[in-house]
């Protein structure tokens, strides 16, 4: 990190947020204006510059996580391994704080090796800025990590987030404070801006503005809501309308119109409750609460109902999820969409367009202030059963349809869902008798965990899964297969070899031919990678049979041909295995099917290769590449990137070869074991490699194989991609190398780095 100045003039905010095109990091952009908060913004800049640990605190709604943000974008052109965040407020196990840091960072080694270790060892030599938002939840877990990264990667630093300290040595803590008036002032008028078309604060209303935001204490998420009820009302009736929420603070217990009337069951009204004893909640905190609250008491009893019910979902939903869980006699399914359309309107919700299309979401204190109403109505065990049973048929749909033209809807849809499913096998792991619903739900997602490079997240579900006792046959076995397939696909022979032997076993046992004939194919899989060629096609064959017996036809199927293909390849069987693919490619464009298309490309594209096409070789590849990246299918996307390094090797340019081992080096240590440890995967590699090293000399090939170890998934997608388009002039300029200089690499796709 280039050392950081003191922060005078250079950190005042700007009109518009403040980014640093093409610099590696995940900050968002920022949707509206960052109003104010330039004296905070220089302190907490000062702080960051002579602590490595930075904790910036104050109670929920006060802006936290948006002064962290606004700050590292300021700050992101100062470290150049960039900066990264790390969203924790919707994650429920502290189990799984580890997952998310390395979710976003994607290190190194990730899939063979404990996630923290990899974590630490990715990290070590990096220069970046962490910041970690809506930990206070899961602290101790937040901390323990925090200190370990600190420990081992000295270029670290940490910006977090907090309602509280992580309580660590070196931490410096930044206490934020409600805005000041002006700032205040100027929030609430460019929010109310955004809700009234034209809307100032003119001298009619100055005064009750300046009254309204004082008496909000000057609380951004406060500030906010108020400004959303400026749709339906005016400045002054806003006002009138917090009188009785703020005596609540002096002890008063108004009473309330029956048009606000709690739901039956539901806790008492926020006036209706004793104030804070001695001892109790801060004042800044009750101060949150009556904002939260006041917001709460203008909603309908329906508005009300709503909210408690929706806070049981994590990270977004959608209308359907919402309209099944939280629907019932008191909130009928075909009145839900109006009461949550006025949630919306009141900045309840807020509304997303997303890739998985309309979603919604609460902030973070919205939705904890409605799950204390839900848990004071008893009514929270009934929600978090349906919760999970929507998921689990949402699960279960996908799976259906992963066979279908709407691969990539479904691979985007469990994206966006992912936070909800954690939610829902949680729930089923932790409700007696329920085990079987996680062993099931965790199997289902088998296309989810392999297709989209969830491999070591899927193993962790898998595991917890199995560990528990479960009397339903038919989803043990479901989890013991997949559990099977994915050990198989990170090079983790033993485990694989156990969890597929005990499906066959229990499958045996219970006549369940689709059980036994899916672990059959895996075995087939495994001798696929343990090199045992002639085992690996007589169990694949036997398994595709056996598919055809029973009436299975789905991409876990056509991936049996597929691998069956790879089979005859590695024997040099190149005819039959081509005839098997192009049978597969007939079958994935009748059907739309995209994923295992992609594989059936990579073999033909082997084959080519075997041949000494690599025209042929680089056009599949290409398609190939392009596919697996659109999913985020590592696996696939590694063996694409594998192969088109020795494509480019063989049209002439070691160096840009090279440059794509280091690449696929990197990846497949967040993948599992290299080429699955297999000598037949291995031994193009290693002619590749070997070939490389002698045409640049062993200086410039380590050289080479660095620029493509820094390159990520995109970024080495994208340098493969380049590569391929530059393939005609490479071939145009191929010549003898001895005594010559080789060309230079193209430069990478992050940074511009070349290998020249």
């Amino acid at each position: 990190m280039r050392r950081l100045t003191r922060p005078g003039p250079a950190v005042r905010p700007s009109p518009e947020p403040l980014r640093a095109p093409g610099r590696p990091g995940n900050l968002p952009a920022e949707l509206n204006r960052f109003i104010g908060r330039a004296d905070e913004l220089a302190a907490l800049a000062r702080e960051l510059e002579s602590a490595r640990l930075v904790t910036l605190t104050g109670v929920g709604g006060v802006g936290k996580s948006r002064l962290a943000g606004h700050l590292a974008a300021i700050l992101q052109d100062r470290f150049c391994d960039g900066v990264w965040l790390v969203e924790l407020a919707s994650l429920r196990e502290a189990h799984l704080v580890d997952h998310a840091v390395a979710e976003v960072l994607a290190p190194a080694g990730l899939a063979r090796r404990p996630v923290r270790a990899a974590l630490c060892e990715q990290l070590a030599d990096r220069e970046l800025l962490l910041v970690l938002d809506g930990y206070e939840h899961l602290v101790d877990a937040c901390a323990g990590l925090t200190a370990e990264l600190l420990r081992r990667a000295p270029g670290l630093r940490v910006l977090a987030a907090g309602r509280r300290p992580l309580g660590l040595g070196g931490e410096r803590t930044v206490p934020l404070a409600p805005m000041n008036t002006a700032d205040a002032t100027a929030l609430f008028a460019d929010r109310a801006a955004s809700v009234v078309a034209g809307y100032t604060v003119g001298p009619s209303d100055e005064a009750a503005v300046g009254e309204l935001c004082d008496r909000l204490d000057g609380i951004p998420l406060a500030l906010e809501l108020a400004a959303g009820r400026l749709r339906a009302l005016s400045v002054e009736q806003v006002l009138h309308r917090l009188d009785d929420r703020f005596r609540l603070l002096t002890g008063t217990r108004p009473r309330y119109s029956p048009g606000l009337s709690a739901a039956p069951g539901a806790p008492a009204p926020l006036g209706q409750r004793e104030p804070a004893a001695p001892g109790g909640p801060p004042a800044r905190h009750q101060t949150l609460r009556t904002a939260i609250g006041w917001s709460h008491e203008l909603c309908t009893p329906a508005e009300r109902l709503l909210w408690a019910r929706l806070s049981v979902f994590a990270g977004q939903f959608d209308l359907e999820a919402a309209e099944y869980v939280c629907s019932g006699p008191e909130l009928p399914a075909d009145e839900l969409l109006d009461v949550l359309a006025e949630l919306v309107a009141q900045s309840v919700l807020v509304r997303e367009e997303t890739a998985a299309g309309v979603r919604y979401r609460m902030l973070d204190t919205v939705r904890a202030y409605g799950a204390e109403w839900l848990a004071a109505t008893g009514d929270g065990d009934r929600l978090r059963r349906r919760h999970r049973d929507w998921y689990l048929g949402l699960a279960t749909w996908c799976e259906l349809d992963w066979f279908s033209p709407r691969q990539a809807e479904i691979a985007a849809r469990i994206e966006a869902e992912l936070p909800n499913l954690r939610v829902a096998l949680e729930q089923s792991m932790q409700s007696p008798g329920d085990s079987h619903l996680g062993q099931y739900l965790a199997g289902t997602l088998w296309f989810y965990w392999v297709a989209c490079g969830r491999l070591a997240e899927g193993r962790h579900w898998l595991d917890r899964a199995l560990e528990l006792e479960s009397e339903h046959d038919d989803a043990r076995m479901k989890a013991l297969w997949v559990a099977g397939y994915l050990a198989v696909l990170q090079g983790d022979t033993v485990a694989a070899l156990g969890s597929l032997q005990r499906c066959r076993d229990e499958a045996e046992r219970t006549g369940n031919a689709t059980a036994a004939a899916y672990a059959l194919h895996r075995t087939g899989c495994l001798a696929l990678v343990c090199d045992d060629m002639p085992r690996a096609e007589q169990l694949l064959r036997r398994a595709l049979r056996h598919y055809r017996e029973i009436g299975e036809l789905n991409s876990t199927v056509l991936m049996g041909q597929v691998e069956l293909a790879m089979a005859l390849t590695f024997q040099g069987e190149l005819a039959d295995a081509v005839r098997l693919c192009e049978g597969v490619l007939e079958v994935c464009e009748d059907h739309g099917e995209r994923w295992t298309l992609a594989y059936a490309q990579f073999v033909l594209a082997y084959a080519a290769w075997s041949r000494g096409d690599g025209g042929r070789a680089r056009a599949l590849l290409e398609k190939c590449l392009a596919i697996e990246h659109s999913f985020r299918d590592l696996l696939g996307a590694v063996l694409a990137i594998e192969l088109l390094a020795q494509v480019t090797l063989g049209e002439g340019d070691a160096a840009e070869a090279a440059v794509l081992l280091g690449a696929a080096g990197r990846l497949w240590s967040s993948v599992g074991l290299p080429l699955f440890g297999s000598r037949h995967f291995h031994q193009p590699h290693a002619r590749c490699a070997e070939q490389a090293r002698e045409r640049l000399g062993s200086e410039r090939y380590e050289h080479c194989l660095r620029v493509g170890g820094r390159l990520d998934l995109d970024a080495a997608v994208a340098r493969a991609l380049r590569s391929a388009g530059a393939a005609p002039e490479r071939r145009a300029a191929r010549h003898t190398v001895s005594g010559q200089h080789e060309p230079a690499a193209s430069p990478s796709a992050s940074g511009g780095e070349t290998a020249g």
